[in-house]
């Protein structure tokens, strides 16, 4: 029997599964709390100049008018020091698009379990590096380590919440995964709430990380991995485990030894593949835009959206929970046959793009229900949504053997759009309504794009290359470069 048959007899969704998946989803809840620590222990409070008593020199002294305790009043980040807040909120961008980038290759040659425990003991020790850094620059590096280690869990994290269910259970399990982190980002505004001290505030955050990690270490290699790389002995005693632990066990659960001679020469497909494939080339180069373009917007509109002022701890919490209402919509839209993956996709992509371009054409501080920041939320939700769609679509569209080299390359060009998101607002000296084109177009582009792939709602799950080689559901650009491919090695053998 193939995978998918086999888990048709081990339970697609079973009570293990229920548990082991419930571990990975409520690890997102530790990430969004270091994703999201720079923004309360970073905080800048008021402060005034002073001059120094009995100093004719002119030297003034920094005074906080706040009572906050945070990496600027420790190490007086003001001034001509205040770039190091922002710097180092950089530097956990920049370790988690390397993480995407080099954590998720190595996942797909090594497998997924080494990886995504080696990471989440190392982001730990990384945490509480952050929690006691005994100076600025210590603190700075820390946070890249760290970034570098999240952006890793994040990908095989959730790739694993998908391998260890039935494809028909992929949707549900990464929608509770992007829940899961809007729910951690509003809990950390309630922590930061209640513990104002940050190193306190960074050790208790980390804290949940060592549960998190004592809970994951029985969990099992990826059945699916090591399907896709032959070990088809120990992909059957992973699934018997599973079935037995469902209270279901199988023991003439027996998988296709084909897949050992197909998939031998997949084991060392990698980031390069994406590019060699005439199928991956013509994906990789669509997904990778529409990821840029979900996350311009997203951060994007999340800049504009939080310009409000107000209670700190309250704007973290919002920013978190604004995104809940979009989730439920997913789960519903893209399990429907006449929406589906790709028609979902697009379409909220397309509404964050309405969204933005309605905000041209509503005055600034209306004070009615209908203004610039109310339909700035609603494209964050549209966004939102599609982005959770994203990284669904993305995992169904690549095969088991480079899966997570796909999903790593698309993070790093989502890293690329959140990177450049804070400079699109300097547009509005061109024009005050330029930032909203920008986004307006960015989504509407990348949602026309999406429409070139391939549906994949009801479709069995593709393992290998030469699977998806033979695939019969490819787009007409698809088809074409496959005809184009098989045209080239035809005249080369001529």
């Amino acid at each position: 029997m193939d995978l998918e048959e086999a888990f048709q007899v081990v339970g697609e969704f079973g009570p293990y599964q229920q548990r082991a998946v419930a571990v990975l989803v409520l690890t997102q809840v530790y990430m969004a709390c270091q994703s999201m620590l720079i923004v309360l222990v970073g905080s800048t409070p008021e402060y005034h100049l002073e001059p120094q008593d009995g100093d004719s020199s002119g030297l003034q002294r920094v005074v906080f008018t706040e009572d906050i305790d945070s990496i600027v009043t420790e190490w007086f980040l003001v001034k001509q020091q205040a770039y190091k807040v922002s710097l180092a909120g950089s530097l956990f961008f920049a370790g988690l698009l390397f993480g995407n980038v080099f954590f998720g290759p190595l996942s797909d040659k090594i497998g997924r379990r080494p990886v995504y425990l080696t990471v989440l003991f190392f982001e730990v020790i990384f945490g509480y590096v952050t929690a006691f850094a005994p100076s600025y620059e210590v603190f700075a590096v820390s946070r890249l380590l760290v970034g570098l280690m999240n952006g890793g869990i994040g990908l095989v994290c959730f790739v694993l919440t998908q391998e260890y269910v039935g494809k028909s259970y992929w949707a549900m399990t990464g929608t509770l995964t992007s829940i899961s982190f809007a729910v951690g980002i509003a809990l950390f505004g309630a922590l930061g709430y209640f513990i104002r001290p940050w190193r306190t505030l960074a050790i208790v955050a980390n804290s949940s990380g060592v549960l998190f990690f004592l809970l994951s270490v029985n969990l099992p290699e990826s059945p699916r991995w090591l399907f896709s790389q032959g070990q088809t002995d120990r992909a059957e005693e992973v699934l018997r485990y599973i079935a037995l632990r469902n209270g279901n066990p199988s023991k003439n659960l027996t998988l296709r030894r084909a897949a050992k001679d197909g998939n031998h020469g997949n084991r060392g497909a990698g980031v390069l593949q994406l590019w060699i494939h005439p199928v991956l080339r013509l994906r990789t180069m669509v997904l990778m835009y529409v990821w840029y373009a979900c996350s311009l917007v997203y951060y994007g509109l999340t800049l504009g959206a939080s310009e409000s002022s107000g209670n700190r701890y309250v704007n973290v919490a919002m920013y978190g929970l604004v995104e809940l209402p979009a989730y439920p919509l997913c789960i519903y839209f893209i399990n429907k046959h006449w929406a589906g993956r790709r028609k979902s996709m697009a379409s909220f992509l397309g509404l964050a793009g309405c969204a933005c371009l309605c905000t041209m054409f509503v005055p600034e501080n209306t004070g009615t229900l209908l203004s610039v920041t109310s339909l700035a939320l609603l494209g964050k939700l549209m966004v939102s949504a599609a982005f959770n769609i994203a990284y669904v679509y993305t995992s169904e569209l690549y095969p088991t053997v480079i899966r997570n080299a796909g999903l790593g390359v698309c993070s790093m060009s989502c890293r690329v759009g959140g990177i450049i998101a804070p400079f699109v607002p300097s547009m509005r000296a061109l024009h005050t309504s330029m930032p909203f084109t920008v986004f307006c177009l960015s989504g509407f582009s990348a949602g026309c794009l999406g429409l070139l792939l391939p549906e994949t709602l009801n479709r069995p799950a593709v393992d290998t290359l030469e699977e998806l080689s033979s695939d019969t559901h490819c787009r007409v650009l698809e088809s074409k470069a496959l005809l184009y491919e098989d045209d080239k090695l035809k005249s080369n053998h001529k």
